[in-house]
């Protein structure tokens, strides 16, 4: 009998954490398999291995325990893979030989699969002076297009998707322009940005005074703190980006900070990191805790809480003696502090399975409890390991327990750290787990709430066709397997209905008791005044989080996904959608209509050929396949590799214009050129431009590119069809949705954050 919820898990664990032969043969048999390969992996380094074997097994058995994906796949696979998930990078110097140091070592770190994070503060402003070159700085936001082609071009080569956090400080003198840099669609699209907001900034806020934008001593320029907030919160409101980090409140809670100074975190924010930090996750499922749920006497087991806390602590520590990294510094610093980030997942189902309404003054207390008991329980577990193994090389328990963080401890444990050391520097952090929750049952993901109830996923068969499956809540399952057509009590909640401040009450609670950070989404309802939503910024400082993340449907970042208990499906006669989205490609017909461009690029002896062509559906044109053609033999191998690709786009259906998207924001190192009055960054971004046009002359997307207009009937959507929001770039559906952080793909799992 499967230990798998629902087909759609059991994909999830062949595709992403089974182990297989380079043939493709699979060598875990079973997700057993799986968790015995992790279990004796991590053992290894103990001196009873068949011991701890054991305990490590019966925590993975059953998701009780979730180590992070890059635990769960390469652990114990003999790979050259870090079991690390989180970088932050070293300094980087200001200095053109430094700064592309800097990039070589992002492109070794992100090509072992390490989500990075970099501070770009440190690079001196557009406009100041170049010593020696007589040239005046092209500023911190070129570097990071730089950086950003370099996370494409590691991701173009089959590496995991790039995942990169920029972030920069509130009185670095370009800061307003990194603020708007995510207003243009095509810029940084690799990259999520926080600003670094300091303590002086926000007293400087809230009393409405000036604020001194400043590099190395020099004031470039003073502005209103106020003001520079709003334009913060303005661009969070219309473009979801950037978010807000609360740096110094950062530096003061960590425990290590006598030693290390923090400026930059991972790409979802849950982990502040020194330069060439790294850290190791894994989440204990609460879900699989509770005794008795929704019955009389429905409680989270504390002592089967305590207990795999504690295994998880050393499965964890373990981990950093049996992970390889990208550098040696990254190894160094690991090695150093032994830094670990175990959270929790399925939160929201173990309230529901007590009873209690997510964001509730019950479950605020409630979860203030659990999370007391998981930070004291990890604690007294490193304390443990330190009599046993040793505490890490840095400790020095004056400074360790000076920090803010260590004030909300218990005094025994505190006591217990003065005499015996600690074995790992920090050890809590709340990441995002929305894969491993799904595998795991799709219990609910991190501290978040539920997001739906249930929802339609396509699934890939082995055949490589795809089926359509029902999703289910974990604890919305077990509320019917019990209690069968009885309605939902009204303490079910989502994430849809909720208002925004009971997020901002649970994360609050969740951060007394998290050594690093939360990666959360507040969902905040479309219509929310701007008033309203820069309260919500201001609650998370008041209430003392170590930063915010919003995400607020619009007309440019799209439209939450629209989820219904029950989806009645369009009357016969309205089924005719004029964009339509198939799971299998279109047929090809005998015969099509299309057009062929001729592309002249500066440089190139040859002209390059685009040809389009066509299919009619519900009496509407779209594009069906695309040849590029060119005399340039150098170009043979590339553009046969594009049509064939861009072809295959095109006939899975859907809105398939993400491609110009794609195609134009691609940057050539070795630079563009001018076409025609414009520069154009790359021959890809020409030929997304060809494609554009195309699409505008056939009415498939609106514009004025050739001077004609969008048939309007292009944008018309089926009867009953939820608003569209933004489309996924790897399935084309329109059900991209932002989840701890990360804007995720329900229909196919893609996830920005890699």
């Amino acid at each position: 009998m499967s230990r798998f919820a629902a087909p759609i898990a059991e994909q999830i664990w062949d595709m992403k954490y089974r182990l297989k032969a380079a043939d493709g043969a699979a060598l875990d048999e079973s997700i057993e398999d799986t968790w015995r390969r992790i279990a004796r992996a991590l053992a290894e380094v103990e001196a009873d291995p068949a011991h701890w074997e054991d305990r490590f097994y019966a925590a993975l058995e059953d998701f009780k325990f979730l180590p992070a994906g890059r635990i769960t796949a390469g652990a114990g696979t003999g790979r050259a893979v870090t079991l690390f998930n989180c970088f932050v990078m070293g300094t980087i110097p200001d200095s053109m030989g430094g700064i592309f140091e800097m990039l070589k070592e992002a492109a070794l770190t992100m090509q072992q699969g390490g989500g990075i994070g970099y501070d770009f503060s440190t690079i001196r402003p557009k406009g100041a002076a170049v010593h020696g070159v007589a040239a005046d700085a092209s500023g911190p936001l070129s570097f990071m297009d730089v950086w950003d082609a370099m996370c494409r071009t590691i991701m173009s080569a089959g590496s995991r998707r790039g995942a990169m956090m920029a972030t920069m400080r509130c009185d670095h003198p370009d800061i307003e322009q990194f603020i708007a840099a995510k207003q243009d669609a095509a810029r940084l699209r690799m990259f999520n940005l926080s600003v670094l907001v300091t303590d002086p900034f926000m007293e400087a806020v809230k009393a409405d005074g000036p604020w001194d934008l400043v590099f190395e001593g020099r004031v470039y320029q003073t502005v209103q703190a106020r003001d520079l907030w709003n334009r913060i919160m303005r661009a969070t409101y219309d473009y979801a980006e950037p978010g807000v980090i609360f740096i110094d409140r950062i530096n003061a809670a960590n425990n290590l900070n006598y030693c290390e100074t923090i400026a930059a975190t991972n790409p979802c924010g849950e982990q502040p990191l020194p330069p060439y930090g790294a850290c190791l996750l894994g989440s204990v499922n609460l879900a699989r805790l509770v005794v008795d749920p929704f019955g009389p006497g429905a409680r989270l087991d504390d002592a089967a809480l305590d207990d795999l806390v504690r295994v998880a602590v050393r499965m964890m520590d373990n981990v950093v003696d049996a992970s390889r990294f990208p550098l040696e510094a990254q190894a160094q610093e690991a090695q150093a502090k032994r830094r670990i980030g175990l959270g929790v997942t399925g939160l929201a189902d173990a309230l529901l399975m007590v009873g209690l309404r997510y964001g509730s003054d019950e479950a605020v207390a409630q979860l203030d409890q659990w999370m007391h008991a998981i930070a004291r329980a990890a604690y007294l577990a490193s304390v443990d390991l330190a009599r046993e193994k040793g505490a890490f090389p840095l400790f020095e328990a004056e400074g360790f327990l000076a920090s803010a963080n260590m004030r909300n401890m218990d005094d025994d444990v505190r006591n217990a750290i003065r005499a015996y050391g600690i074995r790992n520097a920090l050890l809590t952090s709340i990441a995002p787990t929305g894969t491993i929750s799904l595998y795991a049952g799709n219990v609910s993901s991190g501290i978040e709430p539920v997001f739906a109830y249930e929802y339609t996923r396509k699934v890939l068969q082995k055949d490589g066709s795809r089926t359509e499956e029902k999703v289910e809540d974990y604890a919305v399952r077990l509320w019917r397997e019990t209690h069968g057509d009885a309605p939902l009590p009204a303490y079910f909640v989502n994430a849809q209905t909720l208002a925004p401040m009971d997020h901002v009450k649970m994360q609050a609670a969740a951060q007394k008791w998290v050594d690093s950070s939360i990666s959360k989404t507040i969902n905040c309802p479309e219509d929310i005044s701007f008033d309203d939503f820069k309260d919500v910024y201001m609650a998370a400082w008041d209430l003392g989080c170590k930063g915010c993340t919003t995400y607020r449907p619009n007309d440019v970042t799209g439209s939450v996904l629209s989820v219904s208990e029950k989806t009645e499906a369009a009357p016969e006669a309205d089924k005719g959608a004029d964009v339509v989205y198939l799971s299998t490609p279109f047929d090809r017909p005998a015969a099509l209509e299309g057009h062929t461009y001729k592309l002249k690029w500066p440089g190139s002896e040859h002209a390059i050929y685009v040809t389009i062509n066509d299919t009619v559906i519900n009496g509407h044109r779209r594009p069906f396949e695309i040849f590029i053609n060119s005399k340039n033999m150098e170009h043979f191998a590339w553009t046969v590799a594009l049509t064939r690709m861009i072809s295959a786009v095109f006939r899975r259906g859907g809105d398939v214009s993400f491609v110009v998207e794609e195609l134009k924001a691609v940057f050539d190192p070795r630079g563009g050129a001018w076409v025609e009055g414009r520069y154009i960054p790359s021959i890809l971004a020409a030929i997304g431009g060809v494609i554009e046009q195309h699409l505008i002359r056939i009415g498939f997307i609106a514009g004025e590119g050739l001077g004609l207009k969008a048939d309007p009937q292009a944008e018309k959507m089926a009867v009953g069809e939820a608003s569209r929001g933004r489309a996924c770039p790897a399935c084309g559906a329109y059900e991209m949705v932002m989840i701890e952080g990360c804007m995720t793909c329900r229909a196919c799992g893609h996830s920005k954050c890699g």
